[in-house]
């Protein structure tokens, strides 16, 4: 057991699959933060990328689920990247995603443990 709580990042796919399609991009959602729950039940603080990066797209004027708006690409990988500076961990879904796989690569060059289960991180 560990003494205090990690925050890890859970990254998988959100655009990737989906043709842009906002419904899709929307179930990809609910499939990340469907991974919360084991990561908070376990002591830990669970966190999305696009819990922080929606948002700033919308405060900035752009409709965070139109990937082709200028400001996508400015704000949805760099805030992923941002958000690894203070998590401990990432939790790594299944499927493909580009982004989930710049987020394992961040985490393993800055030495974080990348979990592929719920079931493999340390309860706390």
């Amino acid at each position: 057991m560990t003494n205090k709580p990690m925050m890890i990042l859970i990254a998988g796919p959100y655009r990737s699959g989906t043709g842009d399609d906002p419904e899709k991009m929307a179930a990809n959602l609910a499939r990340l933060e469907a991974a919360a729950w084991p990561v908070f039940e376990a002591g830990h603080v669970p966190m999305i990328g696009e819990w922080v990066a929606l948002p700033v797209l919308r405060s900035a004027g752009a409709d965070p689920f139109d990937p082709n708006h200028p400001l996508s690409e400015k704000v949805m990988y760099p805030t992923a990247e941002r958000l690894l500076e203070h998590c401990d961990a990432v939790l790594r879904l299944p499927g493909e995603s580009k982004g989930a796989d710049q987020d394992v690569a961040i985490a393993h060059r800055r030495g974080l443990p990348v979990y592929h289960r719920a079931e493999e991180i340390p309860a706390r």
